[in-house]
Parts: structure tokens; C-alpha cells; sequence
């Protein structure tokens, strides 16, 4: 199945352009960061997470609503709690997350038995003739600063490494330039989806972690797949300018990028909009990085090589180099 056949778009033409847009954007991610910095779930800082079913055995009791929830924790001293549903809103599950205060070495063990008292105390109706342990309480755990700081570190490395090895594999692969050139594109897709959840608050989790590593072994397939057409190209059209050939290799590609990327988008979305509150900042992470991925393989990093091989003798030579490798 191909789409967009014998298209004849100047990408490379509209590098300039192109790079403005990236330069606002990153722009706007470092100053997200700058000001607001990053939201780092318990799971990289310390706290306590509680998962509570609060739906009555007796029908006839209301359900709990998440504002009631709220109130009640911030009143008995957990002004900062963050609380969401957890599948169906009339289910009434909710996840309690609680970070202990960055003053503290440790995290306090009362925090834990003082959300079951507060539950008890406040919730008797929907606890009724249920296991509190059981039951009510599905799921409780702590984790403490020297450990989530831990985690945080190794986050961070499994990002940087995964760029490193990137790089070396493309060198190998192409040349150098190409392999440096698809890392700042990939770069470039990290720092703006990071911006967008420094912008909004929206915590950093282990499953933003996993998106984040996805969303760039995505964007570097889609990138190597046009820097393979633009090698098999340069060795076909070794006398056309290589403007010229950029523009041929991205348009050849073009119905295979929008397939592919086009697919993605839609199944994440999908788990956007239906796969409920637990995958919503995932699948947010996933959309947002398909998007902005296949957008930087067309203008980011093909337009960089460009470039750079108009910038300097030496890379001219690699690209004639490249197109002698068999």
C-alpha cells in the first residue's frame, strides 16, 4: 500500500523555516525547565503510594467523589496529596501518592498507617463489612530518597547511553556526521517533550522513562530508513546537487513514514482518549513523540547533514566516501 506517490516536496528548501520552529520550541522546553524544572513521581524522589478501593458494598451509598477525597486529606494534613481514578470513576479507585518533604532524610513510616486511619475514620460507610488490608487498601508502598534518587540516575543513564550507542552504531552504518546529525535530531525530541511535561506538571514516571526510550528507538528507525534511501541515491545520482538528492530520498519515503507514523499516532491516541488515567500521560508522551519524531527525521536531521556537508571540504569527501561502500 503506498499513499502520497510521486511527491515532489522541497523539505530541504524549507530547512530555515523548519529550524526557527525547533528553535522555539526548544527554547520554550529549556525554560520550562528552568523555571519549573521537572515532576518527579515517588518513584525517583521518596513517598508513600496507596491504591484504595472506596466502593460501598451497600448501593445505596453514594460514591466517593475525588474533590471529597481531596478535602479529606488535606484537612488531616496531606494538603499535597495527588489523587486519580483509577478505571471506571463510579468504580471509585483511586491512586494516593504522597512525597514526603525534601527536608527529610527518610520517609516518615506513619504516613503509611495514617492513610488507613484516615480512611477508617472518615470512610466508614464505604468500608463496611470489607477487609481493610484486603479489600480497601489493594495496594500500599513506600519508597525512600536514597533509593528513588537511585532510580532517578539510572533513568537519566539509560536515556544517555542509548543516544551513545546510537551514535556509534549510524557511524558504522553511514558516517559520523549522519550518526551526530541523528542525535541531535533525537536530542531535539527528548528536550521538547521533556519541556512540555516541565510546562505542565505532569509527573515524570517510570512509564514516561519507557516512553521516552521508546519514542527515540522509534524516531531513529524512521530516520535511518531515509539515510539508507539518501545512501542508495547519492550512489545512483552521484552528479545531481545533494539538495537534490535529500529531497528525492524524503519524498521516496514519504508513504512509508506517513503509514507508519500515521498507524502509531492512532493507536496512541487510542489509549489517550480510552485506555483511562493510568496510561494518560503515557500514551501522551507516545503521541506527542510520534509526532514530533517523524518531524524531526524529515526537517531536523536529514536538513543537519545537508548542511554541515555545504559547511565543510572533509565532509564532502565522506559523502563521496559513502557513496563507493558497497
Amino acid at each position: 500500500m503506498r499513499l502520497m506517490q510521486n511527491t515532489n516536496i522541497n523539505f530541504v528548501g524549507m530547512r530555515k523555516g523548519a529550524y526557527v520552529i525547533s528553535g522555539i520550541l526548544i527554547l520554550a522546553a529549556i525554560i520550562g525547565l528552568a523555571v519549573r524544572g521537572l515532576n518527579w513521581s515517588i518513584d525517583f524522589t521518596s513517598g508513600v503510594a496507596a491504591k484504595v478501593d472506596l466502593k460501598a458494598l451497600d448501593t445505596s451509598v453514594a460514591p466517593i467523589q475525588i474533590d471529597e477525597l481531596r478535602t479529606v486529606l488535606k484537612n488531616n494534613g496531606f494538603p499535597e496529596a495527588e489523587i486519580q481514578h483509577v478505571g471506571i470513576v463510579d468504580d471509585a479507585t483511586f491512586m494516593i501518592k504522597i512525597k514526603s518533604a525534601e527536608s527529610k532524610d527518610e520517609v516518615s513510616g506513619d504516613t503509611k498507617t495514617a492513610i488507613i486511619e484516615i480512611i477508617k475514620t472518615n470512610f466508614p460507610k464505604h468500608i463496611e463489612g470489607r477487609d481493610m488490608n484486603r479489600d480497601v487498601i489493594e495496594e500500599i508502598y513506600e519508597v525512600g530518597p536514597k533509593v528513588g534518587g537511585e532510580l532517578r540516575t539510572d533513568a537519566i543513564l539509560a536515556v544517555v547511553i542509548s543516544l551513545i550507542l546510537m551514535i556509534i552504531y549510524i557511524w558504522f552504518r553511514f558516517e559520523l556526521t549522519f550518526g551526530l546529525m541523528a542525535i541531535a535530531a533525537l536530542a531535539h525530541d527528548v528536550i521538547i517533550i521533556i519541556g512540555v511535561f516541565a510546562l505542565t506538571g505532569k509527573e515524570i514516571t517510570i512509564q514516561i522513562i519507557a516512553a521516552l526510550l521508546t519514542i527515540v528507538g522509534y524516531s531513529i528507525n524512521d530516520t535511518i530508513v531515509i539515510f539508507d534511501r539518501v545512501r542508495e541515491d547519492l550512489k545512483i545520482r552521484r552528479k545531481d546537487p545533494v539538495e537534490q538528492v535529500f529531497n528525492y530520498s524524503i519524498n521516496e519515503t514519504l508513504s512509508r513514514t506517513v503509514i507508519t507514523s500515521g498507524t502509531t499516532l492512532i493507536t496512541a491516541l487510542a489509549l489517550y482518549f480510552f485506555g483511562g488515567t493510568v496510561l494518560h500521560d503515557f500514551a501522551l508522551a507516545i503521541s506527542l513523540g510520534v509526532i514530533i519524531g517523524t518531524y524531526s527525521s524529515i526537517f531536523v536531521a536529514s536538513n543537519l547533514v545537508v548542511d554541515l556537508t555545504h559547511a565543510t571540504h572533509k565532509e564532502k569527501q565522506a559523502m563521496q566516501h559513502l557513496t563507493k561502500r558497497k
